[in-house]
């Protein structure tokens, strides 16, 4: 069911088109009536936009181009980018009607808004999340979901309490081929799983970076946020996948986080795992242990396929690992984007049976996303979801900055036996920013 909210505005819209209809039929434009495959604007979902850099100004004009939403506003701490987002919005709509906000709590009081867009750097997602969904938004919040394991629990609590719709930007759940390859798995095609080798990079680090002019129109300090305020420098605030704010610490868990967001994802997927996950982990050792180790409570080894150990785990395939490869006992999916192969042939020719289990099968991540903010179903990449897949990013960089193994229990989510190890749970916030 519609929040009431929604539901209330959507009808006074209606009445307020109408009357104009009614005052004026000869001249009202076609898109009042939604006529020619067209919604009316009564009809549309209404969208605020929070964090318009690279992952944020590429859904933009995604969404741009969709007929089922209405962009009312953009929020960024850069002044530059805000400007050029609401030129862009007003251009499409051919108005200059698009809100401008350096601080996302004053467009999250707008009643207007039904859902918002977050693509922040992601020690902010969780304050955001859980503000929206208090002011009764609908989510979709970029990958990965949370700078902890503490926050992305408390991230799908929130999501529950309000009855918020929620997707994870963990996009490799809408398409067909890891559909597919997970779907095998899961279908005993490749018999027994013994393992899952996942090729993402590694975790972020500490960064001492000299201070440099904080450049015109940057609210550093808002940038910033619940992260410790350091000097500026532009390393810092860029999000160059070469070197910017994903390799620091303070912000980020590195690509163990923003690319294992994506592959432990589908991992997870293939496994039946989307409520649960590893009980062990073992960083590399160079011995047992050649690479970052999960073990799950059925006995599958699952392997961080990073670092100089790589080579030493053992791989049924002659050009190592692309992207997430599953192993059985009678045969291997290896799956990636736009990249498809089993072993046997023969595994991935036959088409999945009706009587199979047949996973979630997406129109498109977006798309997903708006067809379950009208019927209230839970998207795809469900809050729930991306918070499973997180804690094992998350876990695999406690086991790899503490250096020793450390054990998980998945139904309490709670580290077992090590005080330290708990601590790193969470991550303090600066100030106000408190959860």
């Amino acid at each position: 069911m519609a929040h009431d909210r929604s539901t209330r505005r959507s009808f006074l819209k209606r009445a307020a088109g109408a009357a104009a209809l009614a005052a004026c039929p000869a001249i009202a434009p076609r898109s009042i009536l939604g006529g020619e495959g067209r919604r009316a604007p009564s009809d549309k979902i209404t969208m605020g936009f929070i964090g318009i850099g690279n992952m944020g100004g590429g859904h933009l004009g995604g969404f741009l181009g969709n007929g089922d939403v209405r962009i009312l506003a953009v929020c960024d701490a850069r002044q530059e980018v805000r400007e050029r987002s609401k030129k862009s919005v007003d251009a499409t709509y051919r108005n200059n009607d698009c809100a401008m906000y350096e601080d996302f709590r004053k467009m999250l009081l707008r009643p207007d808004i039904d859902a918002v867009l977050i693509a922040t750097p992601e020690h902010w997602h969780a304050i955001m999340v859980i503000e929206a969904a208090r002011a009764g938004k609908d989510i979709y919040c970029e990958k990965p979901l949370s700078h902890s394991i503490v926050e992305a629990r408390a991230m799908v609590n929130a999501v529950r309490r309000y009855g918020r719709v929620f997707q994870t930007g963990s996009q490799q759940r809408s398409e067909s081929n890891f559909r597919l390859a997970c779907e095998l798995v899961r279908n005993g095609r490749i018999g027994r799983v013994r393992s899952v080798h996942v090729a993402v990079g590694g975790t972020s680090f500490e960064a001492d970076l000299p201070e440099e002019p904080i450049p015109y129109g940057l609210d550093w300090d808002m940038w910033t946020g619940p992260a410790p305020l350091r000097p500026y420098n532009s390393v810092r605030a860029s999000g160059d996948y070469g070197g910017g704010w994903r390799f620091v610490r303070d912000y980020s868990g590195g690509m163990m986080c923003d690319w294992g967001a994506h592959h432990f994802d589908i991992a997870q997927w293939g496994l039946g795992m989307d409520t649960s996950g590893p009980v062990e982990i073992f960083p590399p050792d160079g011995k047992d242990h050649p690479v970052l180790t999960y073990v799950y409570g059925n006995g599958i080894s699952l392997y961080h396929m990073d670092g100089p150990g790589a080579g030493k785990v053992p791989v049924p395939t002659k050009r190592g690992v692309n992207g997430i490869l599953f192993v059985g006992d009678e045969g291997w999916v290896e799956v990636n984007r736009g990249y498809f192969r089993t072993g046997p042939e023969e595994i991935g020719k036959e088409p999945i049976g009706t009587d199979d289990l047949h996973l979630n099968e997406s129109p498109g991540h977006a798309a997903d996303w708006i067809r379950c903010m009208r019927d209230r179903r839970r998207p795809i990449c469900d809050v729930e979801v991306g918070c499973r897949t997180i804690t094992v990013c998350h876990l695999g960089n406690i086991a790899y900055w503490l250096k020793r193994p450390i054990q998980w229990d998945p139904v309490k989510e709670q580290m077992i036996g090590d005080e330290e190890a708990a601590r790193m749970l969470d991550i303090p916030k600066r100030g106000k920013w408190a959860l």
